[in-house]
């Protein structure tokens, strides 16, 4: 029974590991994920992991190769663009319910977060973006006190992750990149709730469009 009970556990932790990999964009799209080094990663046996990404198959955030080799999905302009759309409709509304739950610890993480952001922009440390602005995000998505929700999000995000690498392909995005983070701690600070989701809405949107450009070239597509 103990046993049971701890491979259980084991194969929840290769889930949750591969599944927050995919989020913070460790994984590339077309990446083969290799059964034996992640097991050695994550220092288990091979078994949870098997499970772990088959999982994660059956729920389309990794995909089955005809060798029977499991992959992260190829760069796809179609599939980018619905889950930014999905997005925009199910973070605002995460945004906008965080507005009656968030906490003084919790505004002033964010705020905390945000200056961390201008430091790491000021400086050029960009590939440490991606990781404070996730954690900036969630950190509003928990704070809507809705745990459905927020497992839609994460699964959401579990299929766009792969994508945020490309946010400064262009150059263009550096000078944007903070300012939506402002404007949502603004409206959870004065409690608008109509204010925050906007705000929201507004970051996923430019984030969005200054990504866009490279992953059609990427996936082969004239914008």
């Amino acid at each position: 029974m103990d046993q049971r009970l701890e491979y259980k556990a084991l194969n929840d932790q290769a889930y949750d590991a591969i599944k927050q990999g995919l989020i913070s964009g460790r994984f590339a799209p077309r990446q083969v994920l290799v059964l034996r080094n992640l097991a050695e990663t994550y220092g288990i046996s091979t078994t949870p992991v098997r499970e772990a990404l088959q999982r994660l198959v059956g729920e389309g955030l990794l995909v089955m190769q005809p060798n029977r080799s499991i992959a992260v999905p190829d760069w796809d302009v179609a599939k980018f663009t619905e889950l930014f759309r999905i997005r925009c409709e199910l973070e605002g509304l995460a945004a906008e319910l965080a507005v009656a739950h968030i906490t003084k610890d919790a505004l002033r993480e964010l705020t905390a977060l945000a200056g961390q952001i201008d430091a790491t922009l000021t400086e050029g440390r960009l590939k440490e973006y991606v990781a404070l602005n996730q954690r900036f995000h969630f950190t509003i998505y928990r704070a809507a006190h809705s745990p459905r929700l927020l497992r839609i999000i994460e699964n959401l995000w579990g299929e766009v992750g792969v994508y945020m690498n490309e946010l400064f392909a262009s150059g263009r995005y550096v000078a944007v990149a903070n300012d939506a983070h402002r404007m949502l701690l603004a409206g959870l600070a004065s409690g608008d709730a109509a204010a925050t989701r906007a705000a929201m809405v507004h970051d996923i949107s430019v984030a969005a469009e200054a990504m866009l450009p490279r992953i059609s070239e990427l996936a082969g597509h004239s914008v």
